[in-house]
Parts: structure tokens; C-alpha cells; sequence
């Protein structure tokens, strides 16, 4: 599933790329992609003939700022990439994949097109009299930003304090920290020296103020890198994520540490992958 990294690397290549051109139209192909609302008629009612002003990002959630031909705002688009999604800004002469499920036409120049092969993905149009959080329910549940004031060594130590859980298992709560998923958090474990069984209740303020700086230097790797991509994650011009390639210990099982040469090891914890080194991290 797309992390932090890669959607916020989707948002900015949207915000390059789609900005104030008019919503034509388009075409509904797997009408369950629209989460909201009930009415593929009725989704289009509310995008159609209004501009996208800018998207932003909210954990693994990409959202848009719509605004009316006559200046007035016009809602949100909504959209969660979940395991396979991608956003797609094409020409309208390239052929359709049989995997797209949404196309917003632009004109004659320019397609915006939502690619999903595991249909897991879904869209949002949120009207404009209505708070996001109330239509796009999971916005709700979500904890700080891993880059805001909010997100602190201190939040995360009150958070995590005496909890009797694997710290990865913690980590992958959106409710503790926005945006973190698999690849991430082994590599923050990593950056810390910290194995992804060790109980939270058993990092003290130091440990848990590494792994704070750690989780920022991981996430902020992954955006320079413009994502990761192991097998489905594209940006807005389908061009491939570089993290891969420069992971320490995620997806590298039996592979030498970068580190000290120890074979990487994967376990699982709670039914998700962990991988970590076992000589660096303890």
C-alpha cells in the first residue's frame, strides 16, 4: 500500500500538473471506486465544470480543493490509493488500461485517470457545505502528521508509554501517527537500533526520542526518492518510486545489512511483516 512518501509524492505531482483546468467530464468504469456519493450521476453533478485550486495530503488520504466557474468553492475530491491504486495524468489518446476505473477529462490535451488493479482503492466528492471528516469518515480517526509541531518527542512517549505492545505493531496505528505502513516503519526501527518486537513499554524517553527523529529522516528519504515501488506504485507520469533501492532492511530478507554485513531477518508480528537486523538493532 502507498505510504506517507508516495502519496505525498502523487500530491505534488498533481498539484504540477492538474491545477485550474476545467472538469469536462468523464467517465465511471467500476462504479464502486466512488465511495461518495450513493450516485455515479450524482458525483458528476458535483465535479463537472469546476477547477482543481490544489490537493493536499492527509495521511494516505489525497485531497482536493474544487472551486465553481464562478469563483465559489465546490467541494473536495477525495481519494485513498489503498494496496494498487495510482493517479494517472495522460493524454486522452493513450489507450485505457483494463484496470482504470475512473477518467476525468480535461479537455482535449489532458486525462486524469484513477488505475486500480486490486479495486481497493476508492474517490470522495465532498460537497462544499459539508466537513470533510463527516463524508470521508477515516480522516476522523487519524493522528498527527509525523512532520507536524504536534507530532513531538514528547507525544510520542506519552502515546507509547507502558503500552504492552511490539513498538512496529504501535507504529502502524493511524491513530498514533499518520501515514506510516510497512516499509516505513521497519526503516525507522532501523535508523533507531530498535527491534520491531520490543515492547513499547519498555523505551524510555531516549529511545523514544531516537525513533522520533528516526521516523522524520525515514519518511523524509522516501519523499527525496519519490516513494517506494516494489510492484504497483507509479507517480502522476507512471514513472517508478527509487526508494527500493536504497531500503536498509525492508523487503531485503537474507540480504547483508548496509550496516555491518548481518543477514537481514523477517518475521511477522501480528500477521504483518517486520524486517530488522539482528546484530544493529536490539
Amino acid at each position: 500500500m502507498p505510504e506517507l512518501p508516495e502519496v505525498e509524492t502523487v500530491c505534488r505531482g498533481l498539484n504540477q500538473v492538474t491545477l485550474n483546468y476545467p472538469i469536462r467530464g468523464g467517465q465511471v468504469l467500476l462504479p464502486r471506486s466512488i465511495a461518495h456519493p450513493d450516485s455515479v450521476e450524482t458525483f458528476w453533478q458535483g465535479v463537472t465544470n469546476t477547477q482543481l485550486t490544489h490537493w493536499f495530503r492527509r495521511g494516505k488520504y489525497l485531497l482536493a480543493a474544487l472551486q465553481t466557474a464562478d469563483g465559489q468553492p465546490g467541494g473536495h475530491l477525495g481519494v485513498h490509493l489503498r494496496m494498487t491504486g495510482q493517479m494517472l495524468w495522460l493524454s486522452p489518446t493513450e489507450p485505457v488500461s483494463k484496470h482504470c476505473r475512473v477518467r476525468f477529462s480535461f479537455g482535449d490535451e489532458h486525462e486524469l485517470r484513477f488505475v486500480d488493479q486490486r479495486t481497493f482503492g476508492r474517490l470522495w466528492w465532498v460537497p462544499a457545505d459539508s466537513p470533510l471528516e463527516s463524508v470521508i469518515s477515516g480522516l476522523a480517526a487519524l493522528g498527527p502528521e509525523p512532520f507536524s509541531d504536534r507530532f513531538s518527542p514528547d507525544y510520542l512517549y506519552q502515546a507509547t508509554r507502558g503500552r504492552q505492545r511490539p513498538v512496529k505493531n504501535a507504529l502502524l496505528d493511524q491513530a498514533l501517527v499518520a501515514g506510516i505502513g510497512n516499509i516505513y516503519a521497519d526503516e525507522a526501527l532501523f535508523l533507531s537500533r530498535i527491534r520491531p518486537t520490543t515492547l513499547c513499554a519498555r523505551l524510555g524517553r531516549q529511545r523514544i526520542t531516537r525513533l522520533h527523529g528516526a521516523i522524520r529522516d525515514a519518511l523524509a528519504a522516501g519523499i527525496a526518492q519519490g516513494g517506494t515501488t516494489f510492484s504497483d506504485f507509479r507517480n502522476v507520469h507512471g514513472i517508478n518510486g527509487n526508494y527500493g533501492g536504497v531500503a536498509n532492511v525492508y523487503d531485503r530478507e537474507n540480504a547483508p545489512c548496509r550496516q555491518c554485513q548481518t543477514p537481514i531477518r523477517r518475521i511477522k508480528l501480528a500477521g504483518r511483516s517486520a524486517h530488522f537486523c539482528p546484530q544493529c538493532q536490539r
